[in-house]
């Protein structure tokens, strides 16, 4: 299984695969369009994405918050790619960026069913449950090692 992890630029042809991924995976089963939202912020983010024969199977976006502070979202991974570490590998290349970018602090808003995978790798609830679009949620940290 040759899976590689690397920064894309937003102006990538691979832009439109990251999007139909967070499309499949974020939002049409929770009966959602990305068709729908404001995807500017996109611009301002850091795109990791996973690949296999040239194929996006997985991404996590960057958004810088603060000066010290950046958030983790739209992570996904196509199901059949599930269970054999992309997401694992994603968080990580995201991590090792921002660390050595000087952020000391990671947050992000985990779905309530992929809580422990997050707890797996550290990082601490914060607070209670929320909804976001529809569904359970927690806010979610990790400091700078």
């Amino acid at each position: 299984m040759n899976i590689s992890v690397s920064i894309m630029p937003i102006s990538s042809p691979k832009y439109q695969q990251v999007w139909d991924l967070r499309e499949a995976m974020l939002r049409t089963p929770l009966g959602l369009s990305l068709k729908n939202e404001d995807l500017s912020r996109d611009n301002n983010n850091t795109f990791f994405i996973a690949e296999h024969d040239d194929k996006v199977i997985g991404c996590v976006l960057m958004q810088p918050k603060d000066a010290g502070t950046v958030q983790l979202r739209a992570m996904a991974v196509y199901n059949e790619w599930q269970g054999k570490g992309i997401g694992r590998q994603l968080v990580q290349a995201l991590e090792q960026d921002a660390w050595k970018n000087g952020y000391s602090k990671i947050i992000l808003h985990a779905r309530k069913v992929v809580l422990g995978f997050y707890k797996s790798m550290d990082y601490k609830q914060v607070g209670d449950e929320f909804v976001e679009v529809g569904i359970p949620h927690y806010h979610m940290e990790k400091s700078a090692p």
